[in-house]
């Protein structure tokens, strides 16, 4: 018989859980159902990128983002991220199988799931409601009145994914040795490390460094992932 709380299990989401960078893939997708023409969106992910290629800081460009949604309803939002996201698994190659076959593991093992993101509710909620997960850490923008203001006070990026991961641990007195968590890009390594399990999906040079140092394990990545990406932390969103 099992004793103290279930296991924990992390997953990133972009290019983890799922092969598409959610945040674009969205953005993209709201401003064609608002009615705006192709290069609205061009220019701002243009934007977006050429501002963390200057070298401007992951958190930074990532507040940029959500600034794009100032004065979005926020229901407008949730319902676009269902429609997107219902588009987006009937291509058929959304979802990363090794990923889910690995969380489908978990829960068959009576863990529970959390998916960490930097990527927001929109994005998030969809695929968590398809996997069976109720446990979602991700940026959560500021709303007043139901609108978006812009402001995120708090990108679930970096560092702040281990920060979460260890706080959830804490509250359901979930020891290190039994929580494990999956990410993609250099970006999780804090994630990685807040565990006692870690595992690099795909072939992040830095995650795949922590994993051999502790006796991690490795996954599969997307193809054209980890470890070919850029200097844009928006560019992949998770």
């Amino acid at each position: 018989m099992r004793q103290g709380p279930p296991a924990l299990a992390f997953f990133d989401v972009d290019e983890t859980l799922i092969t598409v960078k959610s945040m674009f893939r969205f953005l993209e997708f709201h401003f064609s159902a608002r009615g705006l023409p192709p290069s609205a969106y061009e220019e701002a992910a243009a934007a977006l990128r050429h501002k963390a290629a200057q070298g401007i800081s992951r958190r930074q460009t990532n507040q940029e983002y959500y600034r794009l949604f100032s004065g979005r309803r926020v229901e407008e939002l949730r319902e676009h991220g269902r429609d997107w996201f219902e588009r987006e698994l009937a291509g058929g190659a959304l979802l990363h199988p090794p990923a889910v076959a690995a969380l489908r593991h978990h829960q068959r093992d009576g863990a529970d799931i959390a998916l960490v993101s930097g990527s927001f509710r929109p994005c998030v909620e969809p695929l968590a409601a398809l996997l069976g997960v109720d446990t979602i850490l991700c940026s959560e923008p500021e709303s007043v009145a139901g609108f978006c203001t812009g402001h995120v006070e708090r990108p679930v990026i970096g560092p702040e994914k281990g920060r979460l991961a260890r706080e959830l641990m804490r509250r359901r007195g979930v020891p290190a040795a039994r929580a494990t968590a999956y990410g993609d890009h250099a970006s999780d390594l804090e994630l990685l490390r807040a565990v006692g399990r870690p595992v690099a999906v795909g072939g992040d040079p830095v995650l795949g460094a922590h994993v051999t140092a502790v006796g991690g394990q490795t996954l599969p990545g997307v193809p054209g992932g980890a470890g070919v990406r850029g200097s844009g932390l928006i560019a992949r969103g998770s």
